[in-house]
């Protein structure tokens, strides 16, 4: 039986701190008929980051010449993860915050056909750390994605998050700022079925987070309204229990940048 392939993604911005510890977390074994890569999409740092990556076990890194989002990162992500021929792909914040070991749980949804597109969340689990302003903001923009979308959403901002391959495909984060939001709102409004799961949650201990207030809510706000703005993309469900293997031969995800990032995969 041919294996099938899980990539763990991080988008990573001067993290060197950090990444080493997370990729170390990372489950390597899903069973028997499963392979698991890890991909490090190199925002632009200025430190030891991509050093740090490989040091600790990385199998692929991309790296951007200069800083240019946590949106245009994760966008890159997915399409190495679809480059890379992975059935499942799990995005990790390369920060330390996030479970890299509670991964398979995360990803459970997908790998049972019960769902396409899973977040690990926090609100749904335990939050240790965690600023009051910082919660605030969280349950502000989660309950606007909750209204946006008319379903029940409990953490819309988290940092681990699963796809199976057709989301990965289908996926489009409109801006480079960040893709949080959006990205929920685009797979959810294409029909794809999202699953949230439980997680633990500890506020990193080196480093401090890009976001800072207005600059979030003067990129993300826009972004929204340009998101639910155009029309939902149409899709036909095919459940994932009948996608034949040979379905997921690794092809280029259209929306991927060109000509600007420097790729190391394997």
């Amino acid at each position: 039986m041919k294996k099938r392939k899980l990539v763990v993604f991080l988008p990573a911005h001067n993290e060197e701190r950090n990444i080493g510890q997370v990729i170390e977390r990372i489950p390597r074994e899903m069973g028997r008929n499963w392979t698991v890569e890890v991909l490090v999409i190199d925002d632009g740092s200025a430190d030891g980051t991509v050093e740090e990556a490989l040091r600790a076990g990385a199998d692929h890194v991309v790296s951007f010449k200069e800083n240019r989002g946590l949106g245009a990162a994760v966008r890159e992500g997915l399409a190495g993860c679809v480059r890379l021929g992975a059935d499942i792909g799990l995005m990790i914040d390369a920060d330390n915050e996030y479970p890299a070991e509670e991964i398979p749980e995360v990803i459970a949804p997908i790998r049972e056909g019960r769902a396409d597109y899973t977040m690990g969340s926090r609100f749904k689990g335990t939050i240790r750390g965690m600023k009051l302003h910082r919660r605030l903001g969280n349950i502000c923009f989660t309950m606007l994605q909750a209204i946006l979308l008319r379903r029940m959403i409990w953490d819309g901002q988290s940092g681990m998050r699963g796809f199976s391959r057709e989301a990965m495909d289908c996926a489009d984060i409109i801006h480079d700022y960040n893709y949080a939001q959006v990205l929920t709102l685009n797979l959810v409004r294409q029909g794809f079925v999202m699953e949230e799961v439980p997680i633990t949650y500890q506020v990193r201990v080196h480093g401090q987070s890009f976001i800072k207030f207005r600059k979030y809510v003067g990129n993300v706000l826009p972004a929204i309204w340009r998101e639910m703005r155009r029309p939902a993309a149409e899709r036909e469900r095919v459940p994932r229990a009948a996608v034949p293997q040979a379905a997921y031969a690794a092809t280029p995800a259209g929306s991927a940048p060109q000509g600007e990032s420097k790729q190391r995969y394997g």
